[in-house]
């Protein structure tokens, strides 16, 4: 009888909100930003409307004008001009992000920064590892040399200001390795935060768009999970906290919830979620055509994800939301 009160109880929207069990918060948003060289650029990506690539100049200004409403996180990716075989740009002390950082905690010293690890916007290739052995047919990753990189762009990260590294290579033992690299220069309160369980996802072609890392052959299935999998996923979880990640990432987040319940339950550390660019470019050219309302996909669609576990959202929408749930 209790129950059945208090199901009538909800039929009045202040009695459901009072009710409510899980709760969407601006706290637990990372908006994500593109960076390029330059100065007062705002380039349009076609493929995600409303998202930009900016110059260090207009990022710091967005910034500033989320953070004033309440976003406390951002987290950044480098698009650079020049590419080579090493990724060489991505850990130079004046790349892209190095300066960006450094620039956001000058202004902004509060927001928290995380710095994407990766090479795959940086390499001729593409691809998130060094390649080897390539012939017309087949190629390989060096995993040992992508570490040894892989450790350089994290600790340039944290020289200029990084709060948190996020490694999404799916190289072996990277955490290890940048764990390690960022103790021994004295960087033991940088945190990692690891793409765990990064999976070989149809998701991921706008943010490729923007960032510049289509593979130039093949693709990443042989480094990133099989999507079918989650064994395998809580494995690399496993693996990557006992190498020392504070902060587990699965990515994509819609179809992966699953994911996301069962590293929550099986894991005592926050749990990231990111909620990729195919979502947010899905629900907008559905919203667009007039097919839904995405204000209430979009807040339907995050619930779900805190709902599953997630304690830390990364999303576009993340200024969106901000309007939204005030």
């Amino acid at each position: 009888m209790k129950y059945i009160r208090l199901k009538r109880l909800r039929r009045k929207e202040s009695l459901r909100n009072l009710f409510r069990e899980t709760n969407l918060d601006i706290y637990d948003l990372v908006m994500p930003y593109f960076v390029v060289d330059g100065k007062n650029q705002k380039q349009e990506i076609n493929s995600m409307p409303g998202i930009f690539r900016y110059s260090i100049d207009n990022l710091v200004r967005d910034i500033e004008q989320i953070y004033t409403k309440g976003i406390q996180a951002v987290i950044l990716f480098g698009v650079p001009k020049i590419k080579d075989k090493t990724a060489s740009e991505a850990y130079k002390k004046e790349g892209i992000v190095q300066k960006a950082i450094r620039k956001i905690k000058k202004e902004i010293p509060e927001v928290v920064v995380i710095a994407d690890v990766c090479l795959c916007s940086y390499t001729l290739t593409g691809h998130c590892g060094i390649i080897k052995n390539k012939n017309s047919k087949t190629y390989e990753i060096d995993n040992d040399d992508t570490l040894i990189i892989l450790s350089k762009i994290a600790l340039s990260y944290a020289e200029a200001g990084a709060d948190i590294v996020a490694p999404s290579a799916m190289m072996d033992g990277q955490v290890l390795s940048i764990r390690e690299t960022l103790d021994k220069n004295g960087f033991y309160d940088v945190a990692i935060m690891s793409y765990s369980a990064k999976y070989a996802s149809n998701f991921y072609s706008p943010f490729r768009e923007a960032a510049g890392s289509f593979p130039k052959f093949g693709d990443r299935k042989t480094y990133q999970l099989d999507y079918h999998n989650i064994k395998e996923a809580l494995r690399e979880i496993e693996t990557d906290i006992k190498e020392g990640a504070d902060i587990v990432m699965i990515k994509p987040a819609l179809s992966y919830l699953d994911v996301i319940r069962k590293a929550k339950e099986s894991f005592n550390v926050p749990v990231a979620a990111y909620s990729v660019s195919g979502e947010y470019s899905m629900v907008k050219a559905a919203s667009q055509n007039g097919w839904i309302d995405e204000k209430n996909v979009v807040l339907e669609i995050l619930s779900s994800i805190k709902r599953a576990g997630a304690d830390i959202i990364i999303t576009y929408w993340a200024k969106d939301i901000v309007e939204w749930i005030r």
